[in-house]
């Protein structure tokens, strides 16, 4: 029981990913930038009162679940979506669709996954894979951060689709019921555009977007005095895990936007965006150095450690180049 037909590439992203490998599997052929930039993917929140682990969470990207369903209203797909009151009922319906040579998206905890290596298995619940068939009571996946397609036992894919915890993935499963196979991307990459600036500069709290940056730097800035030594390595091993989750991250999403830019320039022939995308990525670097040099002061390497103020000055210009980015973006006349 398996559709041999679908075909898997890996990505830098599960969400985006799973959208490219599903979508592409009914004709409708989109790269996975051009599904992070429609969907608004690009984002940043630090949100102190939300605990992960323990933790206050971070996150480069917008929330999980709206890149898919930005880009299904905007490229005029339907989605079959439902969670389950129990595992039983959630793989029954799980087995009843593929049986029918449907691949079905699937939200599921990392922890959960045994083809994962131990070291990126930790309790992150807003994974997205596929699962395209069952073959020798085993179910065939297609995980788009996996170099190939690989396999998962029916008990670990229970406790993956039903981990505790927040958000709880409640046996989520996704499939498309209507896919045109041939869209005009214009409209949805002005709109994917437009409302990425919107978050970045203008949502009035100030956790979110330019503004959340400057206000974790801040925060950042005093973690020797408050949390204290001991839990600001555990607050900033969060910062950083959620920064290069599974390959991705806060950098790689910045990356990821900028193919998204250069696939935009060409598509809308507006070369202003692939210069904007160029500058994008140097944006990323000053990530990326952000995560190594936190990376060192968690591990306690004092000789070369930076302070936290200088971590701080750090995110601090990450804020300042990701405001001028984003400001022009939203001047280019679309």
């Amino acid at each position: 029981m398996s559709n041999s037909s679908f075909q898997h590439h890996q990505t830098a992203h599960c969400e985006s990913g799973v959208i490219s490998n599903l979508l592409g599997h009914y004709g409708l052929q989109i790269s996975e930038p051009m599904a992070f930039g429609i969907g608004a993917g690009i984002f940043f929140g630090h949100l102190p009162f939300v605990k992960v682990n323990g933790v206050p969470g971070t996150t480069y990207r917008i929330w999980p679940g709206a890149i898919f369903q930005r880009v299904c209203k905007r490229l005029g797909i339907k989605m079959e979506i439902e969670r389950f009151s129990s595992p039983e009922k959630g793989m029954e319906a799980l087995d009843k669709i593929i049986g029918e040579g449907v691949p079905v998206g699937l939200l599921s905890s990392v922890y959960y996954l045994p083809y994962f290596p131990p070291s990126y298995r930790f309790h992150f619940n807003a994974h997205n894979l596929v699962v395209y068939g069952k073959e020798d009571g085993q179910y065939l996946v297609s995980d788009p951060v996996m170099e190939t397609l690989t396999t998962i036992d029916p008990e670990s894919l229970v406790q993956a689709r039903f981990a505790k915890g927040f958000p709880a993935p409640k046996g989520k499963m996704y499939y498309p019921v209507d896919v045109p196979t041939s869209v005009s991307f214009k409209l949805p990459i002005k709109a994917g555009i437009e409302q990425a600036c919107h978050y970045m500069l203008k949502i009035p709290v100030p956790l979110f977007g330019v503004k959340g940056i400057r206000y974790l730097a801040k925060k950042v800035a005093n973690y020797a005095e408050k949390p204290g030594d001991r839990k600001a390595t555990l607050y900033l091993g969060n910062i950083i895990r959620m920064q290069e989750e599974i390959g991705t991250g806060g950098a790689g999403f910045r990356f990821l936007y900028s193919a998204f830019l250069q696939e935009a320039a060409e598509y809308l022939n507006k070369p202003e965006l692939s210069k904007l995308a160029t500058e994008f990525t140097a944006t990323g670097d000053l990530w990326r150095n952000f995560a190594f040099s936190a990376g060192r002061v968690c591990k306690s390497r004092s000789a070369d450690a930076v302070s936290y103020k200088e971590l701080s000055e750090m995110l601090q210009q990450c804020a300042a180049s990701e405001e001028v980015f984003f400001r022009k973006l939203a001047q280019v006349k679309l």
